[in-house]
């Protein structure tokens, strides 16, 4: 799969207010409880208006679920809502709270960073009538190790001293496993203090399945979205953990990496390659370019590689995919849920991402989604 090559343009995002009690959702509850995902001031890159076809969606849509997309989320909402008049609320409470939501029938669709399990997809038969749950991928990024660390602008880790920091057992950031990926860098004898996420996350599911991919000898833990190793500090959502780190010094935590643009510095990653690799879009889209997609019948799961030592390849690096019933959806809500993932399915659509530090889905797999989406009922 080839993706398109991107230009990095650091814009602050921001959350779109949404006032007022939603109760049209896909498949059933009310839920008027209001969400924090992270956002920022208004982005003004988004895709013009006027192009977005609205078709005959109107109303109030409820979502929920990966607070790593949420910065997307945004931008797209404000150039849909603008266009069609339609409110969209993402609240943006993490990929485990989404997936909940919607196979408790309390949201029009969900974003997960993790594709759906068998149990989840079991359970989604309850509130899609006829159908089930199905992943659609459309958003791609890097996930950011970022720390924060007086005098050291520029640090170099691996997998396996990654792995040890965050399961505690690499405790000084002068340890000699770290000193020895820094020849030249003085590092002070200070505790590390890492940070992870508190509620269930896809981001945490892609991380950790990274380290086990690339240090299963260091990682040895299962793997999910609840974080599984002892110790460190949590925090709830991809804000959270930023906000830790950036108020602690000598922290690290993993992040999408838009959460990291505000005055945090990122870890280059030692992959093999000739060169550490700094997370960045383009080295996301190297590294997504080696999925393959893994999903049956409707469904657009994809398998990454998280080994990957290709030439300037990021391999922790997540997919969001957007969590719809394939059948079943309510028909109050469908018209402005197909329209909505029209949109951000669409080249138009795509391109929002790679200016905000996300990769576009490959041509390949976006041309699927989009015939997929036409098929909602």
């Amino acid at each position: 799969m080839k993706l398109q090559r991107m230009n990095r343009r650091a814009l602050a995002l921001g959350a779109l207010a949404v006032s007022g009690a939603l109760a049209l959702t896909a498949c059933g509850s009310d839920d008027t409880g209001n969400g924090s995902g992270g956002g920022g001031s208004t982005n003004a890159g988004s895709a013009p208006a006027s192009n977005i076809k609205c078709d005959d969606a109107k109303g109030q849509l409820l979502a929920d679920g990966s607070s790593a997309q949420k910065h997307a989320i945004d931008a797209w909402v404000k150039a849909f809502s603008q266009a069609c008049g339609v409110q969209i609320n993402y609240k943006g409470q993490g990929s485990g709270a989404g997936v909940t939501a919607f196979t408790q029938g309390q949201v029009a669709f969900a974003g997960s960073d993790s594709a759906l399990k068998p149990d989840e997809v079991t359970a989604s038969q309850k509130v899609c009538s006829g159908g089930q749950a199905i992943d659609l991928p459309m958003v791609g990024g890097p996930i950011a190790v970022a720390y924060n660390l007086d005098d050291v602008d520029n640090l170099v880790l691996d997998a396996a001293t990654i792995a040890k920091i965050f399961d505690g057992r690499i405790t000084q950031w002068n340890d000699k496993a770290i000193q020895d990926l820094n020849k030249g860098v003085e590092l002070p004898d200070l505790k590390i203090q890492a940070f992870h996420r508190s509620d269930e996350s896809g981001t945490t599911d892609n991380f950790t399945k990274y380290l086990k991919a690339a240090a299963p000898q260091d990682w040895t833990y299962s793997g999910g979205k609840a974080w599984q190793a002892k110790g460190g500090q949590s925090a709830s959502g991809s804000s959270g953990v930023a906000q830790g780190v950036k108020s602690t010094n000598g922290a690290i935590g993993y992040m999408e990496l838009s959460y990291a643009k505000d005055g945090l510095k990122t870890v280059a990653l030692n992959t093999g390659a000739s060169a550490p690799v700094q997370a960045s879009s383009d080295g996301a889209t190297k590294a997504i370019a080696d999925a393959q997609v893994v999903g049956t019948g409707q469904d657009l799961a994809l398998k990454l590689n998280y080994t990957t030592k290709a030439e300037g390849a990021y391999p922790i690096t997540l997919v969001t995919y957007e969590i719809v019933c394939d059948k079943g959806n309510k028909s109050d809500t469908l018209p402005a849920t197909k329209a909505f993932l029209r949109y951000i399915a669409s080249a138009e659509g795509q391109s929002v991402l790679s200016q905000n530090d996300y990769a576009p889905i490959p041509d390949a797999v976006i041309t699927k989604v989009r015939s997929t989406i036409e098929g909602l009922s």
